[in-house]
């Protein structure tokens, strides 16, 4: 009965805090099928035609939709990764953030893109960045949804693995207090555990992760924080 209602509270506060299910918002119909120039080569993944505009108008690199999206975020959402090459070649700004301060790494790690992200992180895009209305990172964004693959490379990316965002969480929180307890948030735990991340550091009220892999009787992950030190 206690840790199902501890479940409900943190359920309520992460309400309240404003997470959404899907905080990203991708291009709609409407915008893809309204898009010209590069933002409909990028689109479609139509490398000539990108590689012909970029060349007659570089600014374009950096234009943006009405959601802020720059070609690179909508070649991610896409998942049209010779387009983003192309657009990279050409000059593009790969770290540019759209109007909820997402990057492509981010959009990529959210959506378990690991092919993409493998992409971006091989051109140079930075696995460092701080984005979303959180002041999270990719790591932290991966953590949470229990995308363990994703997880492992932004580790070797160099991503922060300490770093906490507005809510006072860090990726080791985010994959106890955000998961499900299964197999995947535990890979990514055991992947963050590995690489050394602190497993010390509270949320905003001091409870550790260990406290909060036994409040959501996640004996798994439990085992997991004791047998590396966590206390």
């Amino acid at each position: 009965m206690i840790v199902a209602l501890r479940r409900l509270f943190v359920s309520v506060a992460i309400a309240l805090a404003g997470l959404p299910a899907a905080a990203q918002v991708g291009p709609t119909p409407a915008e893809i099928a309204g898009y010209t120039g590069l933002f409909a080569a990028a689109q479609r993944g139509d490398v000539g035609s990108i590689q012909r505009l970029a060349a007659a108008a570089p600014a374009a690199l950096a234009a943006r939709d009405g959601h802020g999206r720059t070609a690179v975020h909508v070649a991610t959402f896409a998942r049209q990764r010779e387009a983003i090459k192309a657009l990279a070649a050409a000059g593009a700004n790969l770290e540019l953030l759209e109007h909820d301060r997402y990057d492509a790494v981010t959009i990529a790690a959210v959506a378990d893109d690991e092919e993409t992200l493998r992409v971006l992180l091989a051109l140079g895009a930075s696995a460092k960045l701080v984005t979303s209305r959180y002041d999270g990172t990719a790591l932290i964004a991966a953590a949470h949804l229990g995308h363990d693959g994703v997880v492992r490379q932004l580790i070797a990316a160099g991503a922060p693995l300490d770093h906490v965002n507005n809510l006072h969480w860090t990726a080791v929180i985010e994959a106890i207090v955000l998961g499900d307890g299964g197999a995947r948030h535990q890979a990514t735990l055991k992947a963050l555990i590995d690489a050394k991340a602190n497993l010390q550091l509270g949320d905003r009220s001091g409870r550790t992760p260990l406290a909060l892999a036994r409040e959501r009787a996640y004996a798994a992950m439990e085992q997991m924080l004791v047998k590396a030190g966590a206390r």
